[in-house]
């Protein structure tokens, strides 16, 4: 099972100090972040994407880019890449050069954000979320496994023999997470193509979680990929330790009471009831995140938003020791003795990636242009299979 961290990138007023970084301080504070948790052999680091003060990480290639010239063994990912307003052919380019500079040291996972501006800022129209994330991912995986495409779409200019440079690293594509926190037809599009399901249910209560996850597992066997149990699943997370849990708590409050995002709200204690926010000592958080599995079943990632509400660097710092040091190595013991062999112990990486195409003959390609490799289906066109989809969520509660 892999574990790791991830920034959402806001700048926040520290409310101990009164101290704000500037935006420059906090990239490069972000750049420190990551690479402490590559030195504490934490196994992935991913950012966001936002186009928005507070926020700072609005070209997530350019971060990571610099990042695998500077670590050596962390993956380099993506907390959000918004499939929606970014163009993707931008995006397959971008994450095909990430993929070559990384060494294939990297993936990225898909999302449509959560800042409803941002649709008209690049020129879409909020109210074709789903059907923009369904087309373009499509284009996407053309872009990356066909050297010449054609294509026709609704959302941007039709393609005429256009090819994407560079190529994937040795003729395969990064592997691709397709984030949602709500929404089932972003879990039945993971499931659709074989691709995995990340739940950032960092807001959200257990039950919802299980839910979604219950939903993208089954239709993942559907499709043929696998058993339920073998889908590619990660979730979010949140914690502060310290040595003992009042020290924890005493220290967290400040940060809590005024964070943007859930400050001047429930409590902390609430809150922390409700979500997977663990404020205590290691043994907590352990005992906490080693009951995920019992709801979910057993999961790939696990990544932790540890740099948010305006938490000082060296405080951070702290905290990424802390896990690589006491909390990673208990959780990885657990998962470890309870997976059953059959059930992959993390999200495939390029090396297994490439050994599969080769073995199954592909190469760089090798299906029929525009069909999923698997299904034979192609994903622009299923209209009736979106349906289905919102049916089923309905009937699933989601």
């Amino acid at each position: 099972m892999q574990f790791g961290i991830f920034t959402v990138s806001d700048v926040t007023t520290d409310p101990t100090t009164g101290k704000t970084p500037d935006d420059t301080e906090r990239v490069r504070a972000i750049l420190k972040i990551a690479q402490h948790a590559d030195q504490a052999g934490l196994d992935v680091f991913a950012t966001g994407e936002h186009h928005n003060p507070p926020f700072v990480a609005s070209s997530p290639t350019t971060m990571l880019g610099y990042l695998a010239g500077t670590t050596e063994n962390i993956i380099l990912s993506t907390a959000t890449t918004l499939i929606t307003t970014n163009d993707p052919v931008k995006i397959a380019e971008d994450y095909a050069m990430l993929q070559v500079i990384s060494d294939g040291r990297m993936d990225l996972m898909m999302g449509r954000g959560n800042t409803g501006p941002v649709y008209p800022w690049f020129g879409k129209d909020i109210r074709q979320g789903i059907n923009l994330a369904i087309e373009n991912y499509a284009l996407l995986r053309r872009l990356w496994e066909e050297e010449v495409v054609d294509w026709q779409g609704k959302f941007r200019t039709p393609l005429q023999g256009f090819t994407a440079t560079p190529r994937p690293l040795d003729g395969v594509p990064p592997f691709v997470w397709h984030g949602s926190i709500r929404s089932p037809e972003i879990a039945e599009q993971a499931a659709y193509y074989g691709d995995g399901f990340f739940h950032n249910n960092i807001f959200w209560p257990m039950q919802h979680t299980k839910r979604m996850v219950q939903y993208y597992r089954q239709r993942f066997e559907h499709y043929g990929h696998g058993s339920a149990d073998q889908a590619i699943v990660g979730l979010g997370g949140q914690f502060f330790a310290r040595k003992n849990s009042q020290d924890a708590k005493s220290e967290f409050r400040p940060y809590f009471d005024n964070a943007p995002v859930y400050g001047h709200g429930p409590t902390m204690e609430e809150f922390t009831a409700e979500t997977p926010l663990t404020v205590g000592s290691p043994q907590e958080i352990i005992d906490r995140y080693a009951k995920m599995r019992e709801d979910v079943g057993d999961y790939q990632r696990q990544l932790f938003l540890i740099d948010h509400a305006g938490l000082p660097l060296k405080t951070v710092l702290e905290q990424i020791d802390i896990l690589g040091e006491e909390i990673v190595p208990a959780l990885r013991k657990e998962n470890e003795s309870k997976r059953p062999a059959h059930v992959p112990s993390g999200p495939p990486s390029h090396a297994d990636r490439v050994a599969q195409a080769r073995a199954a003959g592909k190469e760089g390609g090798g299906h029929v242009a525009g069909e999923d490799k698997w299904t034979g289906k192609t994903a622009e066109d299923d209209t009736a299979a979106a349906d289905e989809t919102a049916k089923r969520g309905s009937a699933f509660g989601l």
